[in-house]
């Protein structure tokens, strides 16, 4: 935010005297810092300052902060402290060259791959014109490159490296102390990082990340400024490896994060002084203003619909039309495609111009491909996009119903080799990071009725679900998009297979893992010997009250070693009925994050709870946003924890069923309220205590430890096997989800 100077100048005479205040308390002792002990316990050993030579005040106002906190040993952090004299900018006569340090020109596109600005998205040119740095810019890379050869070539594991304008945040030293424990692996031969950010600013609304533990986070994209982090002597080496940099350094940082094991606190825990001026100046700031971007004052890619709709997309049979409507979803657009017509209420709504359709991009929808013009005169501002076959020209029919829109229009070819970029810059959007999604087209489905579920057992209650545009909110008369069946042939990666498994055998590796990690929201930590296979079958998954450093509780977990991709799975189980634990049956699987849940709350074994997480995305796609799903609470009529029944899940490409004991009791179809999740999962039966008060009320400690038992599961589903192109990405037992 910009502060004009009547206000800034009180905030720093406030700033000030909160400093001189704090200097009043006991000195925060951190026993992360420090020469390591006897027992291998290895610390942060040094810590760089970054500092100009004309800037001694600054220097000063350094060292009395470094006193603020001590190490183990009692010492002072600034009896740690080497003073690194930073690359002055007045001294740089003019634009250096490329040398193998620093590249310093760079483009719009590295500037939106970090922070996209979905309001506005120049052109090609544009896109493409070189960005010369500042003279500061270059300054900065080069003081902090200087700091990374100097820990490279150091004896230290680790260091902290700071820029001379931060301060510590009160609850520093127990802070990171929690962050090093949740951090540091049981074997300390192994490095857990390269660099961990503690001083950062995220892009607008939040950055693009993955929860790994309460205080951890793994950023994939949008971290802003380079001001506090520590950096491990191999992840120098690697850094350096990496040069030149190409653009500001917190810039280039962010797009060396996929090759760099980088790891940040939840909240920065180091912060910018408030009481100095900033000696920097952004390169990047007069290419933002002319074309209409504040810097970071944008919602973030995801936060927002987008503002170039509605979208018609029109074109022959395998010209990459469903690829076309996933990369839309991709870009946030509620897209819907591939069917002969759209749903009654939805195409009544269209062709009348009325605000309340439920969808934004409309691809390969037969009963739309004579009306383009007719749409186009509803929605002057609707964007069409027309594909075409390898080495086929543009499809005649769309391109002569769509007439001299020329400006509209934007022709997508199958092997066109930047499908992102013709997109992006059709839509003035800024482009994933991931590749363009390669799909099979489905071809255009018959729209069937949605039928009434007569079996269901009990009443339905919505809890509150995620806001997202692949989850419709509740409107009324939408029953969502029920297709029917495709004939889908079998490929070659792929089996159909029949497991029917009483759980007898805990040493057969080609079925179950037993997991050994822990997800955000779950207060345990899986635990194999959690997990108590009984003679004659079945197996006991318990949840104790046991201090196992990350977490005060331990859990048990099955997890299958296959991927599999639509059919049946059932579990017969018997879930515990302690408040606070959840037993859960699920299909789940990362990048994207899509799952399908059955969960049972202890506190109400009387009801079950089904979920669906839907993102878009071709296997790999970074995208794991939500964190409720869209979930739906069903009330079974009896305790499901007085004795074992049976759970199921049938999955296929157009519905989704859940039935107990052989009786449906809840089904969603397609956009009922979210997508059908379409690639392939791993199965999974857990018990776990949660965080969570609304889902499975307090936890009650008294009551543990407490027990699952799993009689039996049984899949028939198509198997994914090892090295198919479906199957390729995370391993089963690598998944780090509910």
């Amino acid at each position: 935010m910009n502060l004009s100077r009547p206000l800034l100048a009180p905030l720093k005479y406030v700033f000030r005297i909160w400093l001189k205040l704090r200097r009043l308390l006991p000195k925060e002792k951190c026993r992360t810092f420090g020469t390591p002990d006897p027992k291998g316990w290895r610390r942060i050993e040094k810590v760089y300052v970054i500092n100009l030579d004309r800037q001694r005040n600054r220097w000063a106002e350094m060292e009395r902060e470094l006193r603020h906190v001590v190490d183990v040993s009692g010492l002072e952090l600034a009896n740690l402290t080497e003073r690194f004299s930073a690359v002055d900018a007045r001294h740089i006569a003019e634009m250096p060259p490329y040398d193998a340090d620093v590249d310093p020109f760079y483009t719009l596109e590295d500037q939106l791959f970090v922070e996209p600005q979905p309001r506005a998205l120049p052109d090609r040119l544009q896109l493409e014109r070189p960005i010369p740095m500042t003279l500061p810019e270059i300054a900065v890379a080069l003081s902090h490159i200087g700091v990374w050869r100097r820990i490279a070539k150091g004896e230290q594991d680790y260091g902290l490296v700071l820029e001379d304008d931060v301060w510590f945040q009160h609850g520093f030293a127990r802070y990171i102390e929690q962050v090093w424990r949740e951090l540091m692996p049981h074997d300390q031969r192994k490095d857990p990082f390269d660099i961990l950010y503690l001083s950062y600013k995220e892009v607008k609304h939040g950055a693009q990340k993955n929860l790994l533990s309460e205080n951890v986070f793994r950023p994939v994209r949008g971290l802003w400024y380079l001001s506090g982090y520590v950096l491990s002597r191999g992840g120098a080496m690697k850094i350096l490896r990496r040069l030149p940099c190409r653009g500001p350094v917190d810039l280039w940082m962010n797009h060396q994060f996929q090759t760099l094991s980088v790891r940040a606190t939840r909240r920065p825990i180091i912060a910018q002084r408030l009481d100095g001026e900033s000696t920097n100046s952004y390169s990047i700031l007069p290419v933002l203003n002319g074309i209409g971007v504040i810097d970071s004052e944008r919602a973030s890619l995801f936060q927002i619909r987008p503002t170039e709709r509605p979208v018609f997309a029109f074109g022959p049979e395998n010209s990459g039309l469903s690829s076309l409507a996933m990369a839309l979803s991709m870009l946030g657009y509620r897209c819907c495609s591939d069917l002969r017509e759209l749903p009654e209420c939805e195409y009544r709504n269209l062709l009348s111009g009325s605000a309340d359709r439920i969808f934004d991009a409309y691809v390969n929808i037969g009963s739309l491909a004579e009306k383009a013009r007719e749409l186009s005169q509803l929605y002057p501002c609707a964007k069409f996009i027309a594909t075409t076959s390898q080495g086929a020209a543009v499809n005649d029919i769309s391109m002569d119903s769509i007439g001299d829109m020329t400006a509209s229009v934007a022709v997508l070819h199958s092997d066109e080799a930047n499908k992102w970029r013709i997109l992006c810059e059709h839509l003035k959007c800024a482009p994933p990071v991931c590749s363009f999604p390669k799909i099979t087209d489905h071809g255009q489905r018959r729209v069937l009725d949605v039928r009434p579920d007569s079996d269901r057992v009990g009443a339905k209650k919505t809890p509150k679900r995620d806001r997202s545009p692949w989850v419709i909110e509740s409107c009324r008369g939408w029953k969502g998009i029920h297709t029917a069946p495709a004939n889908r042939a079998q490929t070659s990666g792929e089996a159909y297979v029949t497991i029917k498994d009483s759980i007898e055998d805990p040493s057969d590796p080609e079925l179950w893992s037993l997991r050994d990690d822990t997800f955000t929201g779950n207060l345990g930590l899986f635990r194999p010997l959690n997990v108590v296979f009984r003679a004659g079958g079945g197996a006991a998954l318990n949840v104790r009250k046991e201090s196992l450093g990350v977490r005060d509780y331990s859990a048990a977990s099955i997890c299958s070693c296959s991927r599999y991709l639509f059919g049946r799975f059932e579990v017969v189980i018997q879930p515990t009925n302690v408040p606070g634990v959840v037993t859960g049956f699920f299909l789940h699987r990362d990048s994207p994050r899509q799952e399908i849940d059955i969960e049972i709350a202890g506190n109400r074994p009387d009801r079950l709870l089904a979920n669906v997480f839907y993102n878009p995305g071709d296997e790999g796609a970074r995208y794991d946003y939500g964190y409720r799903g869209a979930p739906t609470q069903v009330e079974l009529g009896f305790d499901a924890s007085r004795s074992a029944h049976s759970f199921a899940i049938e999955w296929e490409r157009s519905e989704i069923r859940w039935l107990v004991d052989g009786r449906l009791v809840h089904s969603r179809v397609n956009w009922d309220p979210t997508p059908i999740p379409h690639l392939p999962m791993t199965l999974n039966v857990n018990t776990w205590p949660s965080s969570s008060k609304e889902l499975a009320g307090r936890l009650n400690v008294r009551l543990l430890p407490t027990t699952t038992v799993v009689e039996s599961i049984a899949v028939n589903a198509t198997l994914l096997k090892a090295g198919s192109s479906q199957a390729r990405g995370l391993h089963a037992c690598d998944t780090v989800g509910q």
